[in-house]
Protein backbone atom coordinates (compact mmCIF):
# COMPACT_ATOMS: atom_id res chain seq x y z
CA UNK A 1 0.00 0.00 0.00
CA UNK A 2 1.23 3.30 -0.57
CA UNK A 3 0.83 4.97 2.53
CA UNK A 4 1.90 8.63 0.86
CA UNK A 5 -1.86 8.33 -1.40
CA UNK A 6 -4.57 10.18 0.96
CA UNK A 7 -8.07 9.67 1.24
CA UNK A 8 -9.73 12.31 -1.81
CA UNK A 9 -13.43 11.52 -0.61
CA UNK A 10 -15.59 13.25 2.46
CA UNK A 11 -15.83 13.06 5.25
CA UNK A 12 -12.13 12.29 5.33
CA UNK A 13 -11.60 15.01 2.84
CA UNK A 14 -14.39 18.19 3.95
CA UNK A 15 -14.04 19.36 0.50
CA UNK A 16 -14.32 17.92 -2.76
CA UNK A 17 -10.62 16.85 -4.02
CA UNK A 18 -8.89 19.05 -6.43
CA UNK A 19 -7.59 17.95 -9.95
CA UNK A 20 -4.14 18.77 -8.23
CA UNK A 21 -4.98 16.56 -5.17
CA UNK A 22 -6.15 13.56 -7.81
CA UNK A 23 -3.23 14.09 -10.04
CA UNK A 24 -0.97 13.74 -6.94
CA UNK A 25 -2.59 10.73 -5.83
CA UNK A 26 -2.09 9.37 -9.49
CA UNK A 27 1.47 10.47 -9.71
CA UNK A 28 2.20 8.59 -6.45
CA UNK A 29 0.37 5.46 -7.76
CA UNK A 30 2.30 5.35 -10.72
CA UNK A 31 5.47 6.25 -8.85
CA UNK A 32 4.98 3.01 -6.44
CA UNK A 33 4.18 0.76 -9.37
CA UNK A 34 7.05 1.56 -11.50
CA UNK A 35 9.28 1.79 -8.58
CA UNK A 36 10.52 5.07 -10.49
CA UNK A 37 10.35 8.17 -8.74
CA UNK A 38 11.05 9.89 -12.05
CA UNK A 39 11.26 7.98 -15.15
CA UNK A 40 14.13 8.06 -17.37
CA UNK A 41 13.68 10.05 -20.97
CA UNK A 42 12.67 7.04 -22.72
CA UNK A 43 10.28 6.46 -20.13
CA UNK A 44 8.41 9.68 -19.49
CA UNK A 45 5.79 9.66 -22.18
CA UNK A 46 4.16 5.49 -20.47
CA UNK A 47 4.38 7.42 -17.47
CA UNK A 48 3.12 10.67 -17.97
CA UNK A 49 0.18 8.41 -19.96
CA UNK A 50 -0.60 6.47 -16.83
CA UNK A 51 -0.35 9.33 -14.58
CA UNK A 52 -3.00 10.99 -16.63
CA UNK A 53 -4.94 8.04 -17.21
CA UNK A 54 -5.33 6.72 -13.65
CA UNK A 55 -6.17 10.62 -12.80
CA UNK A 56 -9.17 10.23 -15.15
CA UNK A 57 -9.96 7.24 -14.15
CA UNK A 58 -9.72 8.55 -10.08
CA UNK A 59 -11.99 12.00 -11.07
CA UNK A 60 -14.57 9.10 -12.75
CA UNK A 61 -14.49 7.29 -9.73
CA UNK A 62 -15.07 10.40 -6.82
CA UNK A 63 -17.80 11.93 -9.33
CA UNK A 64 -19.76 8.51 -8.86
CA UNK A 65 -19.00 8.00 -5.05
CA UNK A 66 -22.50 8.16 -3.26
CA UNK A 67 -20.94 9.00 0.58
CA UNK A 68 -23.58 7.87 3.50
CA UNK A 69 -26.27 8.32 1.39
CA UNK A 70 -25.65 12.12 -0.63
CA UNK A 71 -26.93 11.46 -4.01
CA UNK A 72 -23.54 11.07 -6.77
CA UNK A 73 -21.84 13.81 -7.55
CA UNK A 74 -21.48 14.46 -11.32
CA UNK A 75 -18.62 15.67 -13.07
CA UNK A 76 -19.58 18.62 -15.63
Amino acid sequence: MCRSIKTLRPPVLPEEATEEDIRAAALQYVRKVSGFRAPAAHNREVFDRAVDTIAEATAELLAGLEVRGQPARRAG
